[in-house]
């Protein structure tokens, strides 16, 4: 599947699906450990919230690069697999984050947009943001595209 970015809106870019399904997958996994719930799909993009609580904070009490790139990552890969087909999985394979502003509380909220819809390759941009509307990472994720082993 080749999309330009945006998609061209007579073909969309996710497959069908709900936020209840998608927010189901995250059980028993480190999403649901760190409370990130998915609140929103659009026609190119998929939304998710986090916390900043004692769970996604580093001991200076801001928000944990890492947890960050876990949000970041975990945008991008379901973006991702909802654009594939059923006989497909995708992985990610490379991940950068620039973490520009600090979080202390509250919730921080993650946009992934798709960037490259291939094939064999995906690549996303995840902007993450505070409840101010401030940038607190910004995030590039490349993903392979592969046979559903």
């Amino acid at each position: 599947m080749t999309t330009t970015t945006p998609p061209d809106a007579a073909q969309p870019l996710f497959r069908p699906t709900t936020l209840d399904a998608v927010n189901a997958m995250a059980k028993g996994t480190a999403m649901e450990a760190l409370g990130i719930a998915f609140t929103e799909i659009g026609p190119d993009y998929l939304r998710a919230t986090m916390p900043v609580d004692a769970r996604t904070r580093q001991p200076y009490g801001l928000l944990h690069g890492g947890a960050s790139v876990l949000l970041a990552e975990t945008l991008g890969s379901m973006s991702g697999m909802l654009c594939i087909r059923e006989d497909e999985i995708c992985v990610g394979i490379e991940i950068n984050a620039n973490h520009l502003r600090g979080a202390r509380e509250g919730i921080v909220t993650g946009t992934a947009r798709p960037l490259h819809v291939g094939g064999r390759t995906q690549v996303w941009e995840i902007r993450i943001e505070d409840e101010r509307g401030r940038m607190v990472c910004i995030s590039r994720l490349t993903l392979a595209v592969m046979p559903r082993p």
